[in-house]
């Protein structure tokens, strides 16, 4: 472990904010937002342990099938995720996949359903502290599958497609803010997005996407719907599935390594093997 500075800090050798250190971390990582979710993602593991928790974030790490895995919380929000991501990434992490809860803006997604995303718009503000707004927010082909796959494998409802992600829960998804302030963006903006098929809001996945493929990493996002907003309706479900499918995908994502390895292939496709 390099030298704690100033610009990079460490404490006792273990990094400033997940306080975790070389060795804690697999490189398969399922990143919830709630910290109690990383509790509910290992309880379907073979085996685990408990490596750190510190502030919102709460480390996992242990066995899924076979294969190494870590979960580590985000909390809510683009700041900390791009915190935990670097952290992360210092830390040997190569996949992240985002297992959060998320609000539907089309119609024929019910609560409970699950949201597969391919990109993200980028409406949140820690991304723009990296590059330019231009740059896309795109999940990982290779996790995208490996996602959808699981899903059917396990027989759960999903969709598939672009997620909005926003700093703000209220205003910014467009909620009217405390005593019913709201300007007249915030009046249009779910109407814009539902025009341009954008299936869902979210806070973390812009974050996470921008991040991961400027240092090179894998990422995804699976996503439980606890609010269908053309309906105006609110039920926390789906989360169990949510967490079952991400730990399926992780198991499917190492298979997907291993053909590539044996293979000498830098990238899976379909004539490697069958998912």
């Amino acid at each position: 472990m390099e030298k704690s500075r100033a610009a990079r800090p460490f404490i006792g050798g273990a990094v400033y904010h997940l306080a975790c250190r070389k060795g804690d971390i697999g490189k398969y990582v399922l990143m919830p937002g709630d910290p109690d979710r990383v509790d509910k993602i290992a309880s379907q593991w073979d085996s685990f342990r408990v490596v750190s928790e510190h502030r919102q974030y709460r480390v996992y790490s242990g066995v899924y099938r076979g294969v190494e895995v870590t979960a580590c919380s985000s909390g809510i929000g683009g700041p900390s995720t791009a915190i935990a991501v670097e952290e992360l990434a210092q830390l040997g992490a190569e996949t992240i996949i985002r297992v959060g809860s998320t609000g539907a803006i089309q119609p024929g997604i019910e609560c409970g359903e699950l949201v597969i995303s391919t990109a993200a718009v980028r409406l949140d503000g820690a991304s723009k502290q990296y590059i330019i707004p231009e740059y896309p927010a795109v999940a990982s082909y290779e996790v995208v599958l490996a996602l959808i796959e699981a899903a059917e494998q396990l027989g759960v409802r999903y969709h598939v497609g672009i997620t909005a992600s926003t700093d703000s829960f209220y205003t910014g998804q467009g909620r009217p803010g405390y005593g019913g302030f709201q300007q007249s963006w915030m009046e249009s903006i779910l109407r814009d997005l539902r025009r341009a098929r954008v299936l869902n809001f979210e806070m973390e996945a812009a974050t996470l996407f921008t991040l991961c493929s400027i240092f090179g990493l894998r990422a995804g996002a699976v996503c439980a719907v606890y609010a269908q907003r053309v309906s105006d309706e609110f039920e926390v479900k789906g989360e169990d599935e949510a967490c079952r499918v991400a730990n399926e995908a992780v198991k499917i994502l190492h298979e997907m390594d291993e053909e590539k390895s044996r293979a000498s292939k830098r990238f899976w496709h379909p004539s490697l093997g069958s998912l």
